[in-house]
């Protein structure tokens, strides 16, 4: 009784979280009809933020090289504006670091 019932909780386990991870290939992010680069040396750190407030998450792209915030705002439809580096009382903001 005890290994019939160890062995239903440990198949179901397993079906209740799945077998392998299936991805999608990948796709170049577009910003006003130009691919999202990064400065050298590449190492970007991407997350997603609301920055202006109209509920659709804009891409934040930080910048190893100066510690620098990239925001590309979020039009809708996947596409994103331009993107521009955040600013902080009219400058080019900064995360200080060991650069």
């Amino acid at each position: 009784m005890t290994l019939t019932l160890l062995s239903t909780v440990i198949a179901g386990g397993a079906l209740a979280f799945g077998g392998p991870g299936e991805f999608q290939p990948p796709v170049r992010l577009m910003a006003d009809g130009k691919p999202v680069r990064v400065e050298k040396p590449g190492w970007a750190c991407p997350c997603w933020a609301d920055m202006d407030g109209d509920g659709k998450k804009d891409l934040l792209v930080g910048q190893f090289h100066g510690g620098k915030i990239c925001v590309y705002r979020n039009l809708g439809d996947c596409k994103f504006a331009a993107g521009d580096w955040l600013k902080a009382d009219g400058a080019v903001a900064e995360v200080p670091g060991v650069w």
